[in-house]
């Protein structure tokens, strides 16, 4: 029944121009050119065009894909494109054209399986075939490292990208034009991740380590704003996004403000270097298991036992590893319900003035008999009755912010 499914999702994600837009041709000296389906005798870039390439890549599922590569000699990063659905390179030369200047970028553009000149069917998995071929031909072919690429991906184009951004941990950027959450959400806005979904960007971009910038229409009618939002939103590196208002689905190249962004996002990733990108990512591969260390515990995960004392910013998790380091902050009661198994470790200055039986200031709550257990310094640092900080520092309701024994 997945199956099934899935094969009916594909027929409504991929729509590639019928016939295509341009045929490819060998020139005398055996390299390929492009020629326009419109008009066979004019190809459709300048006939003297020395900056592009018209390349056939063999994808890992037996298909050839037609790709144009796009020089410019002031480059300094490249762009790799995933376009969207219904278009092919013949569409996309011009715009590639524009972006390679306006950018100040090189630029990789590809179509997919059975789009353009390409052989194959398209699919989702020969979508993944295609864009991991036209990577590895940037670096054997033109020497590209993973830190100086960006991925750019429209719409259907996102799903490529996102699928290679999640494997290359170093790469310098990545752009998400009119991006999709997955396929099903884009049809039926379901709220959960079927087996049988294609192009589950929502559980993708959370593995992206690199800067995403998001650019979405606010009036797109294919593919609702909030998909963008949603990728904006769950992404580890977030770029200031792009909400062009009044924007629909295939316009977005049309607003000043879209290449102007880029502009500025291409420029910050240029500036930053694989020395600080490198230790960005160790950075936060930090945070994130620290994190993950913390949440181990029963008791931070229902946030029970984080103290939050206004007078010092020493407070932590008493449950986890740490011990408490000032003497205001006191063990909540509130957490023994949950059994916390690690008791917290008192500062040492309560040392003799703790109860004689058990040597912590909790067996007052337990009743101790002895009544060496209600020393007066404690009233400075813990409450007798209730053993909250509040008490401690004066903000509890008992008579003058303490209480005694």
């Amino acid at each position: 029944m997945g199956c099934m499914v899935s094969q009916l999702a594909a027929k409504f994600a991929f729509f590639p121009p019928s016939p295509p837009t341009y045929q490819l041709k060998t020139r005398d000296d055996g390299k390929l050119t492009v020629v326009s389906m419109a008009s066979p005798a004019a190809p459709i870039p300048h006939a003297d065009d020395a900056s592009l390439d018209v390349l056939l890549v063999d994808t890992k599922h037996g298909n050839k894909i037609v790709a144009f590569y796009l020089r410019n000699p002031y480059a300094r990063l490249t762009l790799l494109y995933s376009h969207g659905n219904a278009a092919d390179l013949g569409q996309l030369y011009d715009l590639f054209v524009q972006l390679k200047v306006n950018l100040r970028v090189n630029l990789m553009g590809y179509d997919y399986s059975g789009y353009g000149a390409s052989t194959g069917k398209p699919s989702e998995s020969s979508t993944y075939a295609d864009i991991e071929a036209i990577y590895e031909c940037l670096e054997t072919e033109y020497g590209v490292s993973q830190e100086d690429v960006i991925l750019y991906g429209q719409s259907v184009g996102s799903g490529p990208t996102l699928h290679l951004a999640a494997k290359l941990p170093r790469l310098r950027g990545v752009v998400l034009h009119s991006g999709i959450l997955s396929g099903l959400r884009v049809l039926c806005h379901v709220k959960f991740t079927f087996c049988f979904d294609i192009y589950k960007n929502i559980n993708k971009i959370k593995k992206v380590k690199c800067p995403v910038l998001v650019i979405h229409g606010t009036e797109d009618d294919v593919v609702n704003w909030l998909h963008g939002n949603g990728l904006w939103k769950m992404a580890r590196e977030s770029y200031d996004p792009l909400w062009i208002k009044g924007g629909g689905h295939c316009n977005l190249e049309l607003y000043p403000d879209y290449i102007r962004h880029l502009c500025k996002f291409i420029q910050e990733m240029e500036s930053m270097t694989t020395e600080k990108r490198l230790k960005k990512i160790r950075h936060s591969a930090n945070l994130h298991s620290k994190s993950n260390a913390c949440s181990t515990c029963r008791c931070c995960r229902m946030n029970k036992c984080r103290l939050k004392c206004p007078e010092c910013s020493n407070c932590s998790c008493i449950n986890c590893s740490c011990s408490l380091k000032c003497s205001k902050c006191c063990w909540r009661p509130s957490c023994m319900k949950f059994k916390c198994s690690q008791l917290p470790k008192f500062p040492s200055c309560l040392g003799s003035t703790c109860c004689t039986k058990c040597s912590r200031p909790s067996c007052c709550c337990l009743k101790c008999s002895l009544p060496s257990c209600y020393p007066k310094c404690a009233t400075k640092s813990w409450c007798i009755n209730c053993f909250c900080w509040q008490c401690c520092v004066g903000k509890h309701n008992g008579t003058n912010g303490k209480q005694n024994g």
